[in-house]
């Protein structure tokens, strides 16, 4: 074999490492008819030496971490939301900033967003779960029948869905009507808080446990805290049966009346106190 050759390839390729640092590139150019002749022999020879490594330059391949990438889901979510929703001063501009949220995965089976409705300046505020497929489809809460349930346990105590603010801790309706999961709350509460922010409301009626937990970040049994007063931040907070439950249980409908009462109670001494 023609050494010589050999000692061209070697520099060749030692020259082409140093020109692009830890890759190799290598450019496509005519080789001359001894080098082709020798490629062979060169490639099967076992004594042909190999390229000089040195020991930090391996030392510095294995300890060079890859580089962060963001998660997809994370892009797509800062390019969904107005990064200035927090700064919201009113419920319409707080809607328009997050409404093509896909922070979690329900944001890509939704139908509508289903932000809430009623009296932007309410004192008592009604938080649910979250929409069903009657909800998704219109995007206003509680339209089904658990929502004409609610809409007449308002009225049984004289107030009208205009009176109050009517919204639920997710925006978006989970498939099949299923719980929301850990992840899919934790994604949407921050929106729920900063409504809560904006209406200011003197009471909240938490209807069903998945409200009540999130809203006190607890697990509950209903029989324990339904019919009593609780403090969410401040502000006066009950606890009774959702809607869906008294379609499923009616005996639970007493019980939802009484709870009510009792708000309509507290309610009515709230505005006697502060005529």
């Amino acid at each position: 074999m023609n050494k010589n050759v050999l000692d061209q390839a070697i520099d060749y390729l030692e020259y082409s490492k140093n020109l692009s640092g830890e890759y190799l590139f290598f450019e496509t150019k005519p080789i001359s008819a001894q080098l082709a002749a020798d490629i062979p022999q060169l490639l099967t020879n076992q004594e042909v030496p190999t390229l000089p490594i040195k020991k930090e330059e391996i030392a510095e391949t294995k300890t060079t971490a890859p580089p962060t990438v963001p998660h997809p889901s994370s892009l797509h979510y800062e390019e969904s939301v107005d990064p200035t929703w927090k700064d919201s001063q009113t419920l319409p501009e707080l809607k328009q900033k997050i409404q093509n949220c896909v922070r979690c995965p329900l944001g890509a089976t939704r139908t509508k967003f289903v932000f809430g409705e009623g009296n932007p300046n309410a004192d008592i505020m009604v938080i649910g779960e979250a929409p069903g497929a009657d909800e998704d489809a219109q995007g206003m809460p509680f339209v089904g029948r658990a929502g004409q349930l609610l809409t007449k346990i308002l009225e049984s105590v004289g107030f009208s869905r205009e009176d109050v603010f009517i919204g639920n801790i997710n925006k978006y309706r989970p498939p099949a009507n299923r719980r929301p999961t850990n992840e899919e709350v934790a994604a949407c509460e921050p929106y729920l808080i900063k409504q809560i922010e904006i209406i200011k409301p003197k009471f909240i009626l938490a209807l069903g446990l998945t409200a009540a937990d999130t809203l006190f970040k607890k697990s509950h049994k209903m029989g324990d805290i339904r019919g009593k007063l609780f403090s969410y931040n401040g502000i006066q907070t009950m606890v009774t049966y959702h809607p869906a439950a008294l379609l499923r249980n009616p005996a639970w409908k007493k019980p939802v009346w009484e709870d009510v009462q009792l708000l309509r109670k507290l309610y009515d001494d709230y505005l006697s106190n502060n005529k």
